[in-house]
């Protein structure tokens, strides 16, 4: 069995044990099927084929399983980042394509998106950690849209960048939860986002109306 090997924030970073997998993958089959309710963890151990126990030494919480789920959906989204770098001229391009890419990746399954949105938005301080990993990450990815890089190519972000990377996540997570809630469509969010990163990319095309 391999060992699972762990820093604070994360779930999955080297191996996964063959166990841990099964019981994150049963977790994302039953969010899908009935959203964040039917995540039960005596369900998801039964689906795994695992002890209760054996859940709980891995994970502590439901949300802490759901943000496991995505980590595990987010690497197959870097491993398409790293092999598909970005192909756009100008930034807001890069940007829009970005956040397309993010939100088919998420939204695919709608159950579980539901679910996992839920699960970053709990609040639990046990959580911080997980949740922070996650916007690190993700404000990565940005700022390699808007340089037009590939993933682990460039150097620290500037100033800007970081504070462009952090706007923009805000943005796009506050447009996915009211997808979650039914406020609006899916398209709605990347172009939620395409208008937010147009004011700060290029306020005076924005303000035209232009886009």
């Amino acid at each position: 069995m391999q060992t699972v090997e762990k820093r604070p924030g994360t779930c999955f970073n080297r191996a996964v044990d063959e166990r841990t997998r099964r019981i994150v993958e049963a977790a994302i089959l039953l969010a899908e099927k009935g959203g964040f309710e039917a995540v039960r963890l005596r369900d998801v151990a039964a689906q795994a084929d695992v002890a209760l126990g054996t859940l709980y030494r891995r994970f502590r919480s439901k949300e802490d399983l759901l943000l496991a789920a995505l980590e595990l959906e987010l690497r197959e989204h870097e491993r398409r980042l790293r092999s598909e770098p970005p192909a756009k001229v100008e930034p807001l391009e890069r940007v829009g394509a970005f956040f397309a890419g993010l939100t088919t990746t998420l939204c695919r399954r709608p159950n579980l998106a539901r679910a996992l949105v839920r699960a970053i938005a709990s609040g639990a301080p046990e959580l911080t950690l997980r949740v922070a990993a996650f916007h690190s990450r993700t404000e990565e990815w940005i700022t390699a849209s808007l340089r037009g890089a590939a993933l682990g190519s460039f150097g620290a972000p500037t100033a800007r960048e970081r504070n462009l990377a952090s706007t923009l996540l805000l943005v796009w997570f506050a447009a996915l939860t009211g997808w979650a809630s039914g406020i609006h469509d899916e398209a709605r969010i990347v172009e939620q986002t395409r208008i937010a990163a147009a004011l700060m990319l290029e306020p005076g095309v924005a303000r035209s109306g232009a886009r």
